[in-house]
């Protein structure tokens, strides 16, 4: 299958505050943002992606606009709507330091996948959503452009750390254990027989060894000679 190189959006005017934006227009990246953003398009710039997928909140189509501006060809790049942020319903906008004294808060850190943010979204639906768009997504780009292909889903922590929860074959309520930094570069590779996950959470680093894409198969016994071919 297609590899998928999952990029959360740099640093924000809310992040910076320590407001839960969740789907509130108008949170654009701060400089601190915008200089992480750079930095993970010129990571990228070493593997010729074939698409660019966004979730439609600015944060991410400013994130992968400077992807998009690094890479020599012109990859697909639509906005899809299963990858936006989940939608913490009456908790958006409002600063995590309050939400921390909320009864819902221990539950969304021990059993996410009982909650279901007051007017919103339950984490699950949210999970679900999001790794059938990655696996629909990825399926076409594979379909397209072969096995070899490797593509970008830009996308929010919480949603990022759903589908490495899902790659990663661990429950929903361990999602927590897993960290997604802003502008972080995680990649999964779908297998036939189980996905692969080759890197959580990067911030620097060559990528080059993407460049020709990665190949499915069995798991290497004793962990294999890795990615790069000297």
């Amino acid at each position: 299958m297609a590899t998928v190189i999952l990029v959360r959006h740099g640093r924000t005017t809310a992040n910076a505050t320590g407001l839960l934006a969740g789907r509130a227009a108008g949170v654009d990246l701060d400089e601190i943002g915008r200089g992480q953003a750079a930095l993970t398009g010129e990571r990228l710039a070493a593997v010729p992606v074939v698409g660019v997928v966004s979730s439609p909140l600015e944060r991410c189509l400013q994130t992968a606009r400077f992807i998009l501006d690094r890479q020599t060809s012109s990859p697909y790049a639509p906005v899809e709507s299963d990858l936006t942020e989940c939608d913490y319903g009456q908790w958006q906008g409002r600063a995590l330091s309050d939400l921390a004294t909320e009864k819902l808060w221990p539950v969304v850190q021990t059993q996410p996948s009982a909650v279901v943010f007051p007017g919103g979204e339950a984490m699950a639906a949210m999970q679900a959503r999001s790794v059938a768009a990655i696996r629909r997504h990825d399926a076409a780009f594979e379909a397209e452009h072969g096995p070899g292909a490797v593509w970008v889903a830009v996308s929010h922590g919480d949603v990022i750390k759903s589908i490495l929860a899902d790659a990663l074959g661990m429950h929903l309520d361990l999602f927590q254990r897993i960290s997604v930094g802003p502008a972080s570069v995680s990649i999964v590779n779908y297998g036939a027989n189980r996905p692969s996950v080759h890197a959580t959470n990067t911030e620097a680093g060559d990528l080059s060894w993407l460049s020709s894409g990665l190949r499915s198969g069995d798991a290497p016994v004793g962990g294999g000679a890795g990615g790069q071919t000297p």
